[in-house]
């Protein structure tokens, strides 16, 4: 999107946010009425009153649209600003809550959605595994900010891994239903935090 030179940058931000999202809720909803494989661009963009090049600013693919993850930023942010003295993972167990405490319903019934077609539509499936990689990499910027390491620090990298590999487990478990997520997360965190004991 393009903007005049005057306009802030924060306002800017925010409308492409808002822009993003309903574009998004638009694509989970035409999904959910006639299937992710019939629903085309065209019908997305028609329905979120844009144009298909307007679309494409926003998202490269179709698959883009279920695949994005408007809760990263808001998780990164909030974990940024837990109390130093929390640990690593209380840090994550405490970000989890306050994101999804703060939620409107509307984004929840969103993400709901979002998991939800993740799950079950297998086109989704591989796309999303290899999202869990990019998930590494937040992390272990995330906990190298936090503990004053380099991301690429062997141990940060092991813990980041660590990490998305007990969300990918929870994810599964959860069998797509966000609300269980949410509690197989938090029980994840703490096994993995008390060193994975069996």
């Amino acid at each position: 999107m393009t903007s005049s030179p005057a306009e802030p940058q924060g306002l800017r931000e925010r409308k492409k946010a808002r822009t993003r999202a309903a574009i998004q809720r638009h694509a989970l909803r035409l999904f959910r009425e006639q299937g992710y494989a019939a629903t085309t661009v065209d019908q997305i963009a028609a329905a979120a009153e844009i144009s298909p090049s307007t679309f494409f600013r926003y998202f490269p693919t179709k698959e883009a649209t279920v695949l994005y993850d408007a809760l990263d930023p808001l998780m990164v942010e909030a974990a940024l600003a837990q109390p130093p003295e929390l640990s690593l993972m209380g840090a994550l167990r405490a970000t989890l809550r306050e994101v999804y405490e703060r939620m409107p319903e509307e984004a929840w019934q969103d993400e709901r959605e979002r998991q939800l077609l993740v799950f079950n539509e297998p086109e989704l499936r591989a796309p999303m595994l290899d999202q869990y990689g990019d998930g590494i990499d937040l992390l272990a910027d995330l906990a190298a900010r936090r503990v004053g390491r380099s991301a690429t620090d062997f141990e940060v990298r092991n813990w980041a891994g660590a990490v998305v590999g007990v969300v990918l487990a929870a994810f599964y478990t959860a069998g797509g239903d966000p609300d269980r997520l949410l509690h197989s997360l938090d029980d994840a965190f703490a096994h993995l935090e008390a060193g994975l004991p069996l």
